[in-house]
């Protein structure tokens, strides 16, 4: 079985798997692609022998919409940090942001953030975080494909990004700042497509489970 939900903020993406399995008491369950506790939007969920398709769909380019506030930084680059720099906003027009946001397009390189699951000599990176304790992160190749503004504020930024796998939109948030010369989090994040998932098709946990709950009855 393969679900498309629409993970709600504040649960991890294995909050979903777990809470799934608990439901379905399908003893094979993964995700194709985790998404930060923050963040809401596309979550595709394999069972059983469905699993072995999520390696193909974690491969899969993704869409977000982000918005980026201006002026402050977190620990996280997101909500779920404590704030550790502030720095002015500079005036900004549509023209301004616009041209920093097409300098994102095409392939470039990323360094991974401190908070994230990746791993380093077997450990993830976000416990060795939480201990203070930062350690120098290899650059990744992503595919910046496509990047427009959504809307602006004096200090908030709405941008839509269609990306490779293994894009932390967190640390492109943070760039994104940086080139308007000043400082940056994500406030919201939400995933909007996974290949072709898309979050028009997500099903919520609680419309899953009384549907699932309804056909096994």
């Amino acid at each position: 079985m393969i679900l498309n939900i629409d993970k709600p903020v504040d649960w991890t993406s294995f909050d979903v798997v777990k809470k799934i399995r608990n439901v379905t008491k399908h003893k094979k369950v993964g995700h194709g692609g985790t998404l930060d506790p923050f963040a809401t939007g596309v979550l595709i969920i394999g069972t059983e022998k469905d699993t072995k398709q999520l390696s193909t769909i974690t491969n899969s380019d993704k869409e977000y919409i982000a918005e980026l506030k201006l002026g402050e930084t977190t620990s996280t680059l997101d909500t779920e940090g404590q704030v550790i720099e502030e720095s002015s906003i500079p005036t900004i027009n549509e023209k301004i942001i616009n041209d920093v946001l097409k300098s994102f397009l095409g392939s470039q390189k990323q360094v991974p953030p401190m908070y994230s699951a990746k791993k380093h000599n077997g450990i993830r990176l976000y416990k060795l975080a939480r201990k203070n304790i930062e350690v120098e992160r290899e650059q990744v190749d992503i595919m910046i494909n496509d990047i427009s503004l959504v809307d602006f504020s004096k200090n908030k930024i709405s941008f839509g990004v269609n990306c490779s796998k293994g894009t932390y939109i967190r640390v492109l948030g943070a760039e994104i700042a940086k080139k308007l010369r000043t400082v940056g989090y994500l406030i919201n994040l939400r995933r909007t497509k996974v290949g072709d998932f898309a979050v028009t098709e997500s099903l919520s946990l609680e419309k899953f489970i009384l549907s699932w709950k309804s056909t096994t009855a």
